[in-house]
């Protein structure tokens, strides 16, 4: 796809199909792996370290075998961070950079981190995946502060995580954008349409308060099967949509339904700019230092999907952030070989 690229060499990793090893399976169930953050419920304590007996999986009624419970530490601590910023954010994101320079720099040698520019629905990679986080500091530009005939942060994410190659890595995505989508606009709230996603490319004239762009789903679900976290940083945009209270509210709920789903955390301060995203990125830092890899016999259907998990903990004070859906293969691909 025009203006995106991405150097094969700087994937050498081992591929492990959208995080979904097929090749584990035991008396109908197939062996999953997603990523999880361990939280502290106390903000002001560090959440502690547990083993797997902790840790509670459920589909539907049924709880899961934990096969597995990995801290992302050490030999287990490789980290491919995505940072993406939206073209339509406006220019006055001096800070913004210097912040993110920082926060590049002080990645530990296991983190690579790569710089993309979302606009006309696709990202242009100014790097690719990196552990020189010098380079990839200075990689970082202002965004243009300009419309493209297609700008939806949403399928710009989209085209970059159906292309991004698999591997034995955490894969994690920082967006800065307003989350509005200027490309699908929204049509009147009807009894015809109303929370059913059905719009057309177009803006039509009239109708009610916005709702959420479909393509935040479809983002969020092939986020969730390629097993991409998306953690969010609102910064305003341009144009009359950004000064629309409706539609930077919308861009908001966009942004934050995206990182809720796919376990990821939104920062924002209202619809308007911090004056420092320090904050932020500390709070992100310490997301990314207490996350683990989570294996579980997940029970396969007839068709491969996604399918809803919920996760608890019976340790003190924890909770987890992690996808809301696993991919699991269907019940055919699930079955051992005779």
């Amino acid at each position: 796809m025009k203006g995106y690229r991405i150097l094969p060499r700087l994937f050498a990793v081992l591929a492990v199909g959208t995080l979904c090893s097929l090749g584990a399976f035991a008396q109908g169930t197939a062996k999953v792996h997603m990523v999880v953050t361990a939280e502290s419920t106390n903000e002001n304590v560090s959440p502690a370290d547990f083993d797997r007996r902790s840790v509670l999986v459920k589909q539907g009624k049924d709880r899961l075998q934990v096969s597995d419970w990995i801290p992302a530490r050490g030999d287990q601590a490789a980290l491919q961070l995505f940072i993406l910023i939206d073209d339509t954010c406006a220019s006055g994101m001096g800070s913004y950079l210097e912040d993110l320079k920082t926060f590049i720099k002080a990645q530990p040698a296991t983190s690579s981190v790569a710089i993309g520019y979302m606009r006309n629905a696709n990202v242009t990679v100014v790097q690719d995946f990196t552990t020189d986080h010098e380079q990839a500091a200075s990689a970082l530009r202002l965004p243009m502060g300009s419309l493209s005939t297609q700008d939806s942060p949403y399928l710009s994410l989209t085209s970059l995580v159906r292309r991004w190659p698999e591997g034995k890595v955490r894969r994690e995505v920082l967006m800065i954008t307003d989350g509005i989508d200027r490309l699908r606009g929204y049509v009147p709230s009807t009894s015809a349409n109303a929370g059913m996603g059905r719009t057309s490319p177009s803006r039509q004239v009239g109708g009610s308060m916005p709702y959420i762009s479909p393509d935040v789903s479809t983002a969020s679900e092939v986020s969730q099967h390629y097993g991409v976290i998306v953690h969010s940083i609102y910064a305003r945009g341009v144009g009359r949509a950004d000064r629309n209270y409706y539609e930077s509210q919308n861009g908001l709920n966009g942004l934050s339904k995206l990182s809720d789903e796919t376990g990821g955390e939104s920062f924002y301060l209202t619809a308007q700019n911090a004056v420092s995203i320090k904050p932020y990125i500390d709070r992100l830092q310490t997301i990314l230092d207490n996350q683990y890899y989570l294996v579980f016999l997940a029970k396969p259907q007839k068709r491969a999907g996604l399918q809803r998990i919920k996760l608890d903990s019976d340790a003190p004070n924890t909770e987890f952030a992690a996808g809301d859906n696993v991919w699991v293969p269907a019940q055919s691909a699930a079955a051992p070989k005779k």
